[in-house]
């Protein structure tokens, strides 16, 4: 039966084919390219369309029922049955007969043609309506026998139009369905649409809300598709007259007939990759690509071809909505650091993509999306230059916030009123506080939607910056150690001006410098920057604190100012009480920290004294010094042990430092004359450097010395008369010069006394010293032990070369050519020259001036110098002490010339063998003269002269080198038979 007028409109059809062939072309050829263009890819989408157009028509759900089984595919829909408006709809193109239908997916009139590139005989049938189809070898038949038309199909190869002619037809729809489309498809169609049934999506569903399920059934095996698991917006509207004149100036007719628009927003409540194509839905999917992971669905235009987006004001208009609407649907997502993942970046892939993306992000930063731990600033900072770009360049970015109280669910914040920290939650907790607008943890601060959103990133340095005024007052020092606990330790830098709270009640920027106290004590007098306890942590001594042991307390400036200071102190005893109280936790000993005797304390008069310059009262030093010496009595209150370690004298006061250099600048111990010490040193290239000094000082002021000495000379103080080795040279320390230069001994000089039986070569130079200390303390005092030690000191020869050349001074003939033997060994360079020398004149020894006196280095110019002062000594010393005294020897004072006439005779045998290198001849004289004056021998020029025997035998002794033999010689002479007794008596010398 023809329910649906199908004979009227295949006999339409032909009529109007007949009357134009070129209309049968353009039907052929309209179909063509809608079937194998634009909805060459759209069959489930289509079926799908007509599906949720005729459920929204029949006000009930929409369900559709896809079935591949033997190469048909049928598709049974629920909702209104077909009509013959539908029938002649699907049999027209662009002619739709859903225009009316406000919510209709369908709005071209084309879209049922997506069956063309699959089936060759398409049907649809309801229950109620009966069916239909087409078939294009039906149509073939009916167009060849129309000769007008038989030229056209043989152009076109048989080819022909094949919706345009429907057919009454008949078949059962499925129980619980109205309508069924069937579809025998082509062979080469089927592993097609089983692909397309396998990627049918919710998308299909979301795009149109008035089909609630998809049921695909392949091969038996059923998948239900239901629009679950999404988050949807959805918002929509109708346009007024006038909107329709400005937006859809340049839309066919037939869509200015359908004025609404309508946009939807979807994004799955699950995680992962976006499970549809990433495209426009229009509301089927186009080609035009969205590069977001959620679900577009919006009332675009679209282009001829159906794929593409058209431009024009009403998509101008529609981009403006769906920004709007994808406002609203990150509102109301989950507040999560997924939803930056919906924050679009500035680039698209292509020009709609871009322009949604600008849209969006022109809204986002000023819309409150993010979940905070604290209150939004109240004013907003403009976005940089960078951000600038995204947003309208005319608004105004100063935005002054009105006061608001937060959600149920805490604060929720634009981005531009976040701001984000790299931190743990631990941190983030702390900083609520302090930081306005912060986001909470997990939440990436490096993420890019959050230069997108205009979130201020806040670095760890910036963080520190912030904890000042307001924002920490009243802050208690346990929640600044809540603060470090959750500061990151691995950024030193940033973290370099960090607060840190004192135990005075101080605030100081940066750990560096401050002390973490091992020991409770009340430090406060001080001024020191100490942690207060309860904000003491590991970070800070990383940072640079340190961990404050009681000597490193000691050690800070701070407690060196304050000592330095505490004379002039408004509370110097509670400075002194600090102080003290340091020491004693130091277990400090006396002498350990010289700087400590500035320490003002009081005496026992009530006066402030320094440290140093107080006396214990039953201490060993009390009963040393003189009355005036200008000591104090300390204030017995104080512990003596604490007292002596802060400079308080117990015994002498000792100092001690290290690494001293000896020169008049750098030494300066405050010690009595000690520049003269400095002065009394060798001479060095560079100044010295001692790496341990040590000193005992106020020996000016000692009155008892045999009782100070008796102190001194005992361990430990004995160890300051040590000397000092320099440069391979021991030189006194400044203990020992001071004594050895003063009345400490019985009243006299250390350096004017020798030791008890000392060196015999000493006496009469040096009185002895008087008994009561060891010798070797008296040695370290100064006074003199030996001759050798004394040539060995610095000083030494010339003090000996000073007391030979006084003349209160007596020493024997012997001693004094030992003397002179031991001074040939100095180095000249290590004396001045004596004005004045000890010497022999005419057998008496004298101290005669050193213009006088001569060194004589030759026994026959003994003769020619009698009349001078001589200093007589060995011949081989001569030279060294002719250079030492800077004496002239006799050989320089005299030439020495034999001036008389003698005869030359032979050396007689007896004397040649007993000295066995004479000379074989001599010279002998009647009257010897040299230099004209009367001699008894000289050797000169290789022989010797002589005028008599016993002249003879030193001129040949003294040319043989044999000057010891010169009387056996002479004895050889005067008596031969005297020889032999003689050279036994030398033999046993």
């Amino acid at each position: 039966m023809d329910t649906f007028g199908t004979d009227r409109m295949r006999a339409a059809v032909l009529t109007a084919w007949k009357a134009s062939p070129a209309r049968f072309r353009e039907d052929a050829n309209a179909e063509e390219d809608f079937a194998l263009g634009g909805y060459r890819d759209r069959l489930i989408v289509e079926l799908a369309q007509n599906a949720a157009d005729a459920a929204l028509r029949a006000g009930v759900p929409g369900v559709l029922r896809l079935e591949l089984r033997d190469g048909v595919l049928t598709a049974a829909n629920t909702g209104a049955p077909l009509d013959a408006a539908g029938v002649e709809g699907l049999s027209t193109l662009r002619v739709s007969a859903k225009r009316d239908h406000v919510g209709a997916a369908g709005r071209f009139g084309v879209g049922f043609a997506a069956v063309v590139s699959v089936c060759d005989a398409p049907s649809v049938g309801s229950r109620s309506t009966g069916a239909v189809r087409w078939s294009r070898e039906e149509t073939t038949a009916v167009v060849a026998a129309e000769p007008v038309l038989a030229g056209e199909l043989a152009n076109r190869e048989g080819h022909v139009p094949l919706l345009r002619l429907p057919f009454p037809d008949s078949f059962e729809v499925p129980e619980g369905f109205e309508t069924l489309v069937r579809l025998p498809l082509r062979p080469s169609a089927v592993e097609t649409v089983r692909h397309m049934l396998q990627e049918a999506s919710p998308a299909l569903l979301l795009g149109m809300p008035a089909l609630t399920a998809i049921e695909i059934v392949v091969d038996g095996v059923t998948r239900t598709v239901e629009p679950s698991g999404w988050h949807v917006v959805s918002v929509s509207g109708e346009f007024s007259p006038d909107e329709v004149a400005a937006y859809f100036a340049d839309r066919p007719t037939e869509e200015r007939a359908r004025p609404y628009w309508s946009v939807r927003w979807a994004v799955p409540e699950q995680e992962g990759p976006l499970p549809v194509p990433q495209v426009v839905h229009a509301p089927t999917p186009s080609d035009e690509p969205l590069d977001l992971p959620a679900l577009l669905i919006a009332s675009f235009p679209m282009a001829t071809d159906r794929r593409h987006v058209a431009k024009g004001p009403l998509t101008d208009f529609l981009i403006a909505r769906v920004a709007e609407a994808y406002v609203l649907l990150l509102e109301e997502l989950p507040r999560t650091p997924r939803l930056l993942e919906l924050v679009p970046a500035l680039m698209g892939k292509g020009e709609l993509d871009a322009r949604i993306r600008r849209a969006i992000l022109r809204l986002l930063p000023d819309v409150p999306l993010l979940p905070a731990l604290s209150a939004p600033p109240p004013v907003v900072q403009s976005p940089s230059f960078e951000d600038a770009a995204l947003y309208d360049p005319d608004a105004a970015w100063q935005v002054e916030h009105p006061v608001r109280e937060p959600s149920d669910d805490g604060w929720v914040v634009s981005g531009r009123e976040a701001s984000v920290v790299n931190g743990s939650g631990e941190l983030l907790a702390v900083l609520a506080s302090i930081v306005p607008g912060l986001l909470p943890a997990g939440w990436p601060a490096r993420h890019p939607a959050m230069a997108s959103l205009g979130v201020r990133r806040v670095e760890l340095a910036e963080v520190v910056d912030q904890l000042s005024g307001e924002a920490i007052e009243g802050r208690d020092p346990a929640w600044w150690r809540s603060l470090y606990d959750v500061l990151p330790a691995d950024d030193p830098e940033a973290l370099g001006a960090l607060p840190v709270p004192l135990a005075d009640g101080r605030l100081v920027r940066g750990p560096r410098g401050t002390l973490i106290l091992t020991t409770p004590l009340d430090l406060a007098p001080l001024g020191l920057r100490i942690v207060h306890p309860d904000a003491a942590h590991p970070l800070l001594l990383r940072l640079g604190a340190f961990e404050a042991t009681p000597r490193a307390v000691l050690d800070d400036p701070h407690t060196k100012n304050a000592v330095a200071q505490s004379m002039d102190s408004d509370d110097p005893d509670a400075v002194a009480r600090a102080v003290l109280s340091l020491v004693d936790a130091a277990g400090l000993t006396a002498g350990e920290e010289p700087w400590l005797s500035e320490l003002a304390l009081r005496g026992s008069d009530g006066s402030l004294y320094p440290a140093g310059e107080l006396l214990l009262p039953e201490g060993a030093l009390a009963g040393l010094l003189a009355d005036d010496a200008g000591f104090g009595t300390v204030d017995s209150s104080y512990d003596s042990r604490v007292l002596t370690a802060v400079g308080v004298l117990d015994g002498f006061a000792v100092v001690n430092d290290a690494d001293v250099l000896l020169d008049l600048d750098s030494c300066d111990h405050d010690l009595d004359e000690e520049d003269l010490w400095l002065e009394s040193l060798p001479p060095f290239d560079l100044p010295p450097v001692v790496p341990e000094f040590t000193a005992i000082r106020d020996l000016e002021l000692v009155a008892d010395w045999p009782a100070a000495l008796a102190l001194i000379t005992r361990p430990p103080l004995r160890g300051a008369l040590l000397p000092l080795r320099i440069d391979g040279l021991e030189v006194p320390s400044y203990t020992a010069w001071w004594l050895s230069t003063h009345p400490v001994l019985g009243g006299r000089r250390p350096l004017e006394l020798r030791l008890p039986g000392a060196d015999p070569l000493l006496t009469g130079l040096y009185d002895e010293a008087p008994e009561g200390l060891d010798h070797g303390a008296l040695a370290m005092l100064g006074v003199r032990t030996t001759l050798t030690d004394l040539l060995a000191s610095h000083g030494g020869p010339e003090e000996l070369l000073e007391l030979l050349a006084d003349p209160s001074v007596t020493v024997d003939r012997a001693q004094l050519r030992a003397l002179w033997m031991a001074l040939a060994a100095v180095d000249p360079s290590r004396v001045a020259p004596p004005s004045s020398v000890r010497a022999v004149l005419g057998g008496d020894i004298v101290v005669a001036s050193a213009d006088d006196a001569v060194v004589v280095e030759a026994p026959d110019l003994l003769q020619l110098v009698t009349d001078r002062p001589l200093v007589l000594a060995p011949f081989d010393l001569a030279e060294a002490l002719s250079e030492l005294l800077d004496l002239p020897l006799a050989g320089e004072l005299v030439s020495g010339t034999v001036t008389s006439t003698g005869t030359e005779r032979p050396v007689p045998k007896e004397v040649r063998e007993l000295l066995p290198t004479a000379p074989t001849r001599y010279v002998e004289h009647e009257k010897l003269l040299v230099d004209g004056v009367p001699c008894a021998w000289r050797y000169f020029d290789g022989m010797v002269h002589c005028d008599g025997a016993d002249g003879l035998a030193r001129g040949l002794a003294w040319a043989t080198g044999q000057w010891n033999d010169r009387l056996a010689v002479a004895a050889l002479l005067r008596n031969p038979g005297d020889v032999p007794l003689l050279l036994a008596e030398a033999d046993l010398s």
